[in-house]
């Protein structure tokens, strides 16, 4: 019987995939991939294996999400093994619960293989932990990029008042409006911030830098990029290890 495996590719570095999804990477019949998925992942993939992209970039998808799932669904009719490989986790802002359920609904059998998310293990790569004793006992990962045709935006800034880490992902299209919103809102202009772009990958880049001068910082900083802002930023200059 045919089944669909919603894999997480992880962060970029091909060595943080998981064991699970490189084994079924390797057992496709049909790879339905992302931009962010590392492209080298396609090469672990058997001869006669069906690649199909359907990546996302800045709000220009070659595909439309309802598409995507269709594809998913269709594919699964004509192959046993089917891989919609996503950067990340698939179920962290990866739209893999949308594409679950669309399955579901079509009496689709399907597995979720979680993947590293970039959430965490971007800002590690950079020297940030998410967390630290003494600084901060939790944090919080925001979408950076709401759906365009939402009303009222359910990103509660007046919330992040606390001195909790904030992680904000596919955010570095609206870091002025993000940075702006928490400084409107209670936050240091002085608090610590950074961008790291194309973490985990030999291409990284980081920026540290302050909530009012990020922007101006970071200017020209190649995505996909994320930004991090909290008390753990500061760790950087004792825990950078790495680009």
């Amino acid at each position: 019987m045919a089944k669909v495996y919603l894999t997480g590719a992880g962060p970029g570095d091909i060595e943080l995939m998981t064991v699970k999804a490189a084994r079924i990477v390797k057992e496709a019949d049909i790879i339905i991939y992302d931009r962010l998925a590392n492209p080298k992942i396609l090469d672990m993939a058997k001869e006669n294996c069906e690649l199909i992209y359907v990546g996302k970039q800045n709000g220009k998808h070659s595909v439309p999400q309802n598409e995507i799932n269709e594809m998913i669904y269709q594919a699964a009719l004509k192959h046993e093994t089917v891989v919609r490989l996503k950067g990340g986790d698939p179920f962290v802002f990866g739209r893999g619960g949308e594409e679950a359920i669309y399955l579901y609904q079509r009496d689709i059998k399907f597995e979720i293989i979680p993947g590293i998310t970039s959430a965490i293990s971007v800002p590690a790569y950079a020297g940030i932990p998410v967390t630290h004793r003494g600084v901060t006992t939790s944090f919080r990962v925001v979408t950076g990029h709401e759906s365009a045709d939402k009303k009222i935006s359910q990103i509660e800034w007046q919330s992040f008042l606390n001195n909790e880490t904030l992680v904000f992902l596919m955010g570095f299209h609206n870091i002025e409006l993000i940075t702006t919103n928490l400084m409107k809102y209670g936050k240091s202009k002085d608090y610590p911030c950074a961008v790291i772009s194309k973490g985990s990958t030999p291409d990284q880049k980081v920026v540290v830098s302050t909530l009012e001068n990020i922007v101006e910082d970071s200017k020209g900083i190649p995505t996909p990029a994320i930004i991090v802002v909290g008390e753990v930023v500061k760790l950087r200059e004792q825990l950078k290890w790495t680009y």
